[in-house]
């Protein structure tokens, strides 16, 4: 399953138990992951600033960046969210032509499709996962 995981759900993943953690930990590595550099810098500020933690040394991070092809994202041509991190998200969903958008933000979420990407929060995403098993 190719797809783009949004910072918002890597950040809970890393910082508190529960459904984003289990999802980072058991589901992502059977996933064919993409990212931009823009989402990578996104990722690395918010546990910065945010949590006072120093992305280098989170292992779980430093083996998604390992792991994740990072895709320069062509900017899409015309705004389609209000937050531009979110225009960067569908950009580079589109630029590795994934088929899911992995995220928590209502302002994706929203959208619930773009281009033929679809949208999924997690708990949507963990459901189609465990249906195609």
């Amino acid at each position: 399953m190719k797809l783009v995981v949004d910072t918002n759900v890597l950040v809970a993943g890393l910082v508190a138990e529960g459904l984003c953690r289990d999802i980072v930990k058991r589901r992502l590595p059977a996933c064919e992951l993409f990212t931009s550099r823009a989402l990578l810098d996104e990722l690395a500020e918010t546990l910065r600033d945010k949590f006072g933690l120093n992305p280098d040394e989170l292992p779980l991070l430093v083996i998604y960046e390992s792991t994740a092809t990072v895709v320069k994202s062509k900017p899409l041509s015309k705004a389609v969210c209000r937050d531009q991190d979110d225009d960067e998200v569908l950009a580079t969903a589109l630029t590795a032509k994934v088929k899911i958008i992995l995220t928590g933000d209502k302002d994706l979420l929203v959208l619930k499709e773009f281009l033929g990407i679809k949208i999924l929060s997690p708990r949507q995403f963990v459901e189609r996962m465990d249906g195609q098993k």
